[in-house]
């Protein structure tokens, strides 16, 4: 059984755009090389035909995992979101209470995870810490250098 995903607006937008792209121009491409490879002759000799029926293989079947991720999405509708406690969504800023630095991290699902923007995966050892804590709770949590202690300072949508 596969579990439920919750995506922001953009991030379903984009999973939506991939799968048309890989339904469309990508098997056209395939289709392509495959009549390619067929035309250079005797197929039980010809590596590129093979190499382009494997190729066609896992395109499809990268687009089963994608059409299942989709009809497991489900979108949150962040207006409604309940910012006492930390949810999937959630925009949250903590502080390392040893050096007390600050960061803020939105949690997103896997696919939309992007360190450099500030989203982390609902799936990551921080994400988990966080998950059902309120405003001035401190936490430890286990990463990959150790144990650290974060105090959550704020909780956004």
């Amino acid at each position: 059984m596969t579990e439920v995903t919750y995506y922001t607006q953009d991030g379903l937008d984009r999973l939506k755009a991939e799968l048309h792209h890989m339904k469309t121009t990508g098997r056209q491409q395939i289709s392509k090389a495959i009549a390619e490879a067929r035309d250079k002759g005797d197929l039980s000799e010809n590596a590129e035909y093979d190499a382009a029926k494997e190729a066609q293989g896992l395109h499809e079947a990268k687009i089963a995992k994608l059409s299942t991720t989709l009809s497991t999405a489900r979108l949150i509708d962040e207006s409604k979101l309940d910012t006492s406690k930390v949810l999937a969504l959630s925009i949250v800023k903590i502080k390392n209470v040893k050096n007390g630095s600050t960061m803020s991290y939105q949690l997103v699902a896997e696919s939309e995870a992007d360190l450099k923007t500030g989203k982390i995966s609902v799936k990551s050892p921080i994400a988990k810490g966080l998950l059902g804590k309120s405003v001035g709770d401190t936490i430890e949590i286990q990463v990959p250098a150790g144990m650290i202690e974060f105090e959550i300072l704020e909780i956004t949508r």
